[in-house]
């Protein structure tokens, strides 16, 4: 994907909401958000008469940059989601939720999605015993998500830093460097906040 080169913490505040973009900083009091809540710009602070159409806009951008996508990336993923079965929000959120660097965030081996992807790419995680660098792999019930003995340590110093992470009801963890993909996630389960429907609505428009 392109790299993002700016600080991302004007992506939180141009969609007027923390998009834990930096893990555990996103939760304490440096949070820029916290300090700044306005859009990032000279006229940031003015008010902004959003259409029907801006509105869609935004979520749609929103789920693009929670997940770190291209916008070719993720035209992708709602053609899959709205060529398959069910409802067509549900079913794209459910694709992003199995891409294998934001399992490996979900299991609590990074602090971010970002961070996850880098170790991903650097191959520090084996899919089913087998060495996979595609942070876009989408995973399946059953694969089991191990972290190569050369980044223990550093998943080990994300772990120590959040004790009390809460892991998806939709992954199970056989111990601190092993998990598995247990079932796929239900929209329930998913906490990412965003309005799928309005994705949908901004596609088909």
């Amino acid at each position: 994907m392109g790299r993002h080169i700016t600080a991302v913490c004007k992506l939180c505040r141009r969609e007027k909401g923390k998009l834990f973009l930096k893990g555990q900083k996103c939760v304490t009091e440096k949070c820029p958000f916290g300090r700044r809540s306005y859009a990032p710009g000279q006229h940031g602070k003015l008010p902004i008469r959003t259409s029907e159409y801006g509105i869609r806009l935004r979520e749609k951008q929103k789920a693009r940059r929670i997940y770190g996508l291209t916008e070719g990336q993720f035209e992708k993923y709602f053609d899959m989601a709205s060529s398959g079965r069910g409802a067509t929000g549900e079913q794209l959120l459910q694709l992003l939720e199995r891409r294998l660097d934001n399992v490996v965030y979900r299991l609590g081996f990074a602090a971010s999605r970002s961070a996850a992807r880098q170790l991903v790419h650097h191959g520090g995680i084996n899919v089913n015993d087998c060495k996979t660098d595609i942070p876009s792999f989408l995973t399946k019930p059953g694969d089991v998500i191990q972290v190569r003995p050369k980044r223990a340590a550093v998943v080990k110093a994300v772990q120590d830093k959040a004790p009390d992470y809460v892991l998806p009801a939709w992954l199970t963890q056989k111990n601190e460097m092993e998990g598995q993909v247990a079932a796929l996630p239900t929209r329930d389960q998913i906490d990412t906040v965003v309005e799928e429907q309005m994705i949908v609505e901004y596609y088909s428009r």
